[in-house]
C-alpha cells in the first residue's frame, strides 16, 4: 500500500525576486554617495530595493546585465590606476552575478542555451584570472564579450513591454462557456 506523501495546508510564499538575486543588482555594498544624508541615502536603497522585488523577470536580467558591465567597467578602471582592492570588490561582484546568471539559466529551453552557458563559464574563469593576475586585458575581453548581449536583452526587454498584453475573458477567449 503506498502512503500519501503529507503535503503543507498552505503553500509558502515565495519572494518575486530571491533575496541574492536582488542583491546582485543593487549591489549588496553600498555605492558611495557624497553629499546625502543618512535618511536620503536610506530612502535612495529601499526605492532601488524596491524596483528590483518588483521587477519583471526580463527587467531584472536587464538590471543584472547593468550591474555587472557597471561593475567590469568600474574594475578596468581600478585595474588602470593600479587600485587593486577596488578592482578586486568589483571583479568579485562581476562574478557573483555571472554565477547567478549562469546558475538560473534554462540552457534545455532553447537551442542557444549551452553556447550562453558555455560563455558565462569562460567569462567567469577569465574574470578570476583578471583578479588574482590582475590582468585588465582579461576585464577588456569580459565587457567585449558582454556588452553586445546587454544591448540584445535590453532590445529583448523593449520588445516585450511594447507588445499588447493579453487579456483573457472571464467566460473563456471568446466569451464562451
Amino acid at each position: 500500500m503506498v502512503t500519501p506523501v503529507p503535503r503543507p495546508a498552505q503553500p509558502t510564499p515565495l519572494p518575486v525576486v530571491p533575496r541574492p538575486v536582488a542583491q546582485l543588482s543593487f549591489g549588496a555594498r553600498p555605492v558611495p554617495t557624497p553629499g546625502l544624508s543618512d535618511a536620503a541615502r536610506s530612502q535612495r536603497a529601499r526605492y532601488t530595493r524596491d524596483a528590483v522585488l518588483s521587477a519583471s523577470p526580463a527587467r531584472l536580467l536587464t538590471m543584472l546585465y547593468d550591474r555587472l558591465l557597471l561593475d567590469l567597467n568600474r574594475a578596468e578602471s581600478a585595474q588602470l590606476a593600479e587600485d587593486w582592492a577596488t578592482a578586486s570588490n568589483n571583479l568579485i561582484h562581476a562574478q557573483a552575478i555571472v554565477s547567478e546568471l549562469a546558475s538560473t539559466l534554462k540552457v534545455e529551453a532553447w537551442n542557444g542555451g549551452a553556447g550562453l552557458f558555455a560563455l558565462y563559464t569562460y567569462v567567469s574563469n577569465a574574470l578570476m584570472g583578471a583578479n588574482t593576475l590582475r590582468d585588465v586585458r582579461r576585464t577588456r575581453e569580459s565587457i567585449a564579450l558582454l556588452e553586445p548581449l546587454r544591448q540584445t536583452w535590453h532590445e529583448a526587454a523593449d520588445l516585450l513591454a511594447d507588445a499588447p498584453s493579453r487579456t483573457v475573458v472571464p467566460g473563456g477567449d471568446l466569451g464562451i462557456g
